[in-house]
């Protein structure tokens, strides 16, 4: 490390001899453009007025992170890389050109506020020991994130930790050192470490020790020379055999062991969202997490204790990172074990049945043989079709359960003593079929929020709200419904003359925002960046963060809405990108029996509908809804769909998109009677690409409830 030391500075000298700019952002990204986005016009918002440079290394997004950076951004320094390097060498890239006197490794999916730069800049002029520092990270719902300052995990620490005293007892100086939440969150401090996501470092002390730094160097940052020796040389570098985590806290342990202290400010915040690209119990996350923790412990404690107290370090280590893989197992089992209890006991009645209809009685080898293999056959059908994976899709269903039915039925074949079971094998396959895909259907309702859609505020000018209004009126199935705005100050709501007939409710003042939001039962609250400060927004947060809402931030002049690590996109797509985009189109079969299914019950329902209509007259709701109805045969025998296009319409989709003429129409279920025709096009791209039958039927129900004030 001391050879990495000197390379590293030399590299550092002879970048900052080019001429010191204040300050050196670098942002390592990967595949989070929104949030990229977001996080840059948060920082040249902080660094207004500050000698500054901006860095982003891309480790090979395929999201169009680069292209948006080049066009929205071209002051960025853009380092672009054909392969995922890993978070410390990327940084590394950047760090060998910066020229800032200090460095500022921030995560992509963060938010700064205007005064964070300031803040930490003048924190380190005044504490000329301080190797870095690091400021209050808030989670997306306001509240503090542990990782904000640290502790080494020493033996003792790993271990209170590894065992579960450091949860039991966050507020025990010996058993809460880890994450160091004995301490308040409002008070500063000198820590072991502080979290990647935010750090702001000294660029000397990656190439100086503190004893070798002088004073009036330090103080007037005279322009350094190149070490003369290794003892002279600070912490160098991130150390690249860190892919992802623990790279940060082997810094900052180089970073003290130069002789520079490293602090916590509670004076400045940012918010940080946190991705998801690995999650806790993933064997992902469990290998980089657990293995980083390894290597930090093997890197710095090895030579501190015996083999033996090593060597149950590293144990205790490697059984949490087990625990976490059986623990995300368990979870990952739970949708199998209800498909093979539901497969079995579907089995069981159906055999229950079919032995009273003929007065006979089940054989108890069905109970403990062919039940069960049925149940098994299917669940392993389902699996190798993909029914276990992300999509899901229905059509794995009834095809893993069709594999279990065969099994089945070879089981019966052999043993003749059971084989009146054939038919109730073959009665099986539908009725569990038909029940796991009825509760599939329901779960991805239950997680759309497709049982009480969210309802949202939005704290801004009138002109965001009615943006955002036009938006989710346009898109097929939007994430949350607009209950009004609030203005973005204390003044009265203005509406700027414009029309009121569609625009958004005024719903009060914004020193009223916490009661509107409690009495109004609001789901999620967003804030709008092109009317509010990022400061503004960390103090509602905070006024608002013990209400169970979600807090989303409308960028400014895009189509998206950020939330907790998520990013919701109402622009629909755009339809120059939808030649670069892989469409997984939804199983024939399914999508047929499904408009099979509605429009036989349509046609039944014809008549009644068509007769209420001649009572009510032809501009009533029935007659309009007769002539929906009216089109069902043909959906019937193949000639229309159910969701299709209007051939007499405005727009009409490519023939590869493999839209039929339809009975509801993708463009009645939204707003786009002003609509220019690549929006209308978009909206249909956005049916084409997450087209399922709860889209379909939110269509549908849409479209009929529309129906009623159309003329």
């Amino acid at each position: 490390m001391d050879r990495i030391a000197s390379k590293t500075a030399r590299a550092s000298a002879e970048s900052i001899r080019r001429g010191l700019l204040d300050l050196s952002v670098i942002i390592v990204n990967y595949n989070v453009r929104e949030f990229l986005e977001q996080a840059l016009r948060s920082i040249y918002r902080a660094g207004s007025g500050l000698p500054m440079e901006v860095f982003v290394v891309d480790n090979n997004s395929v999201d169009g992170s680069t292209g948006m950076v080049k066009s929205d951004f071209p002051d960025v320094h853009l380092i672009v890389n054909d392969d995922n390097v890993g978070f410390g060498r990327a940084n590394n890239q950047a760090i060998r050109r910066a020229s800032g006197r200090y460095l500022l490794i921030l995560n992509p999916d963060t938010i700064v506020q205007e005064d964070t730069f300031t803040t930490l800049l003048n924190f380190m002029e005044e504490h000329p020991d301080a190797g870095a520092v690091g400021c209050k990270i808030l989670n997306p719902d306001g509240s503090f994130a542990r990782e904000s300052r640290r502790a080494f995990p020493t033996a003792s620490v790993a271990f209170y930790r590894i065992v579960g005293l450091a949860k039991a007892f966050p507020r025990s100086r010996t058993f809460g050192r880890y994450n160091m939440t004995y301490l308040s969150e409002d008070r500063e401090a000198e820590v072991d470490a502080l979290s990647g996501s935010c750090m702001l470092v000294r660029h000397a002390a990656l190439y100086y020790s503190r004893e070798h730094y002088g004073r009036e160097q330090a103080q007037h940052e005279i322009e350094p020379v190149i070490p003369s020796s290794t003892d002279e040389a600070g912490a160098g570098l991130f150390d690249e055999d860190f892919f992802m985590y623990g790279e940060d806290l082997d810094w900052c342990f180089r970073i003290q062991r130069s002789g520079w202290k490293i602090y916590y400010t509670p004076e400045t915040e940012i918010i940080h969202y946190k991705g998801e690209s690995t999650k806790k119990g993933e064997l992902r996350y469990v290998r980089l997490f657990y293995g980083a923790m390894l290597r930090f412990t093997e890197k710095h404690f090895r030579s501190r204790y015996s083999n033996v107290f090593a060597v149950l370090v590293r144990t205790g280590i490697v059984v949490r990172a087990a625990m976490s893989v059986v623990g995300g197992g368990i979870r990952q089992l739970a949708l199998p074990l209800l498909d093979l209890t539901t497969v079995y006991i579907v089995a069981l009645l159906t055999a229950a049945a079919h032995a009273a209809l003929l007065d006979a009685r089940v054989s108890p080898l069905f109970f403990v043989a062919v039940a069960p293999a049925y149940a098994l056959g299917a669940v392993t059908g389902i699996a190798a079709l993909g029914g276990y994976g992300r999509r899901r899709r229905i059509r794995s269903v009834w095809g893993g359960i069709l594999l279990g039915m065969l099994v089945v039925a070879s089981v019966s074949f052999f043993v003749k003593n059971i084989a009146f079971s054939r038919i109730v094998t073959l009665m099986t396959f539908p009725l569990a079929a038909t029940t796991i895909s009825i509760f599939r259907l329901v779960s991805a309702r239950q997680k759309d929020g497709a049982r009480r859609i969210p309802h949202a505020l939005l704290v801004g000018h009138c002109t965001e709200a009615a943006r955002l209004q036009k938006m989710l009126a346009r898109h097929p199935h939007p994430p949350f419904v607009l209950d009004g705005f609030v203005e973005s100050s204390d003044r009265p709501p203005q509406q700027n003359g414009a029309s009121t007939a569609k625009m958004p409710s005024a719903l009060g003042r914004l020193s009223q925002l916490r009661d509107i939001v409690r009495l109004r039962q609001i789901d999620d609250v967003v804030f709008a960046s092109a009317a509010l400060s990022n400061r503004m927004i960390f103090r509602l947060i905070q006024r608002l963060r013990d209400l169970p809402v979600h807090f989303r931030i409308l960028a400014e002049g895009r189509d998206h809405v950020i939330g907790k690590a998520s990013v919701d996109d109402l622009s629909m797509v755009n339809l120059v990108e939808a030649e670069e985009t892989l469409v997984h189109p939804r199983s024939p079969f399914a999508r047929r029996a499904f408009e099979v299914i509605v429009s036989v019950a349509g046609t039944l329902l014809h008549p009644l509908i068509s007769a209420v209509a001649l009572l009510r007259g032809t501009d009533s709701y029935f007659a309009r809804l007769a002539v929906r109805t009216r089109k069902f045969p043909g959906v019937i025998v193949g000639q229309r769909s159910l969701i299709g296009y209007d051939p007499g319409g405005r727009y009409i989709p490519p023939e590869e998109w493999g839209l039929k003429d339809g009975v509801f129409v993708v463009g009645d279920a939204v707003d786009l009677a002003d609509a220019e025709r690549d929006e209308i096009g978009a909206a249909y791209w956005f049916y084409v690409r997450n087209q399922s039958a709860s889209l379909d039927w939110d269509i549908v129900m849409r479209t009929l409830r529309l129906l009623r004030h159309r003329r």
